[in-house]
C-alpha cells in the first residue's frame, strides 16, 4: 500500500511553479529573465539564510533553461566543478554554496565566469552570505558583483498559512484552517519542513482513505514520535 501511495503522490521536483514566492516576486521575475537569456547579465548571485529556498531556486532555474533548449550544468558544491575546458555559447552554469569554495574551486569559477562572459553564457550561484562577506578571492567577488545580486527572503510567519493553503490546492487538497494552525504551532516552521510534512500527510491521508484533519495529523505525528523513540532505544550503544 505504501508503495502505491508514493506512486499516487510523488514528491514534486523543484520548480518555480511550486516555490512559494512571498516577498521574492522581483527575484523570481529576474531569475526567469536571466536563465531564459532575456537579461544581458553574465552572472546572478542569490544569497540568504539556510532554508530560505536557494537550492530549490537553483534547481528550478536549471529546469527552466532546459525546457527552453538551453544547455545547463548544475553543481551542488563548488568542489564538484571541474576545470571548465568546454564552454559552449549560451550555456548556463549553476553552482550552489559558493561561500564554501576552496581557493582552487574559486579559481575554477573565476576562469568559468570569464569564459561565459566571452561566449554570452550565464552563471547562477547561491550563497549563505551576502556578496560583501564572501570569503573568496577579490577578483572573483568583483566578477560576481558585476551581475545581479538578490537576497532570498524567507516567508514571514503571517504569510505561511495562506502559502500552505495555496500549495495544498495545487496538489488537489483542501487544507482546513485548523490543520494549518496545528502544523504551525507544533512543527518546525521553516517552509521546507512544513511542505515535507504536508506531502507526507497527503500520503498518509491517501493510505488511510481519510481526509486531512487535526485528529489524523495528531495520530500520525504520535506514531512518528513513538517510532523514533523505538529506533533510539533499539540502537546499539558503545
Amino acid at each position: 500500500m505504501e508503495q502505491l501511495v508514493f506512486e499516487l503522490a510523488p514528491p514534486e521536483p523543484p520548480r518555480l511553479a511550486n516555490f512559494l514566492p512571498g516577498r521574492n516576486a522581483e527575484l523570481i521575475a529576474a531569475l526567469t529573465s536571466f536563465v531564459s537569456g532575456a537579461s544581458p547579465e553574465t552572472g546572478l548571485l542569490i544569497w540568504g539564510a539556510p532554508g530560505a529556498g536557494k537550492s530549490h531556486l537553483l534547481s528550478a532555474a536549471a529546469a527552466v533553461a532546459r525546457e527552453r533548449g538551453i544547455e545547463a550544468s548544475a553543481f551542488a558544491t563548488p568542489e564538484a566543478l571541474a576545470d571548465p575546458a568546454h564552454v559552449e555559447a549560451g550555456m548556463l552554469f549553476v553552482i550552489d554554496r559558493v561561500d564554501e569554495a576552496s581557493e582552487a574551486a574559486a579559481g575554477r569559477i573565476f576562469t568559468l565566469y570569464n569564459a561565459l562572459r566571452e561566449r554570452a553564457g550565464k552563471l547562477l550561484a547561491a550563497s549563505r552570505l551576502p556578496l560583501a562577506s564572501l570569503p573568496l578571492r577579490e577578483d572573483l567577488r568583483t566578477r560576481l558583483g558585476w551581475g545581479l545580486v538578490y537576497e532570498v527572503l524567507p516567508l514571514a510567519d503571517e504569510d505561511k498559512p495562506e502559502a500552505l493553503k495555496v500549495y495544498a490546492r495545487r496538489r488537489g487538497l483542501e487544507l482546513p484552517a485548523d490543520v494549518v494552525d496545528y502544523l504551525l504551532r507544533h512543527g518546525r516552521r521553516d517552509m521546507q519542513s512544513l511542505l515535507s510534512t504536508l506531502n507526507a500527510l497527503d500520503r498518509v491521508s491517501l493510505a488511510a482513505k481519510r481526509p486531512i484533519t487535526v485528529p489524523l495529523l495528531r495520530e500520525w505525528l504520535q506514531k512518528e514520535l513513538e517510532w523514533g523513540r523505538a529506533q533510539s532505544t533499539a540502537a546499539p550503544r558503545d
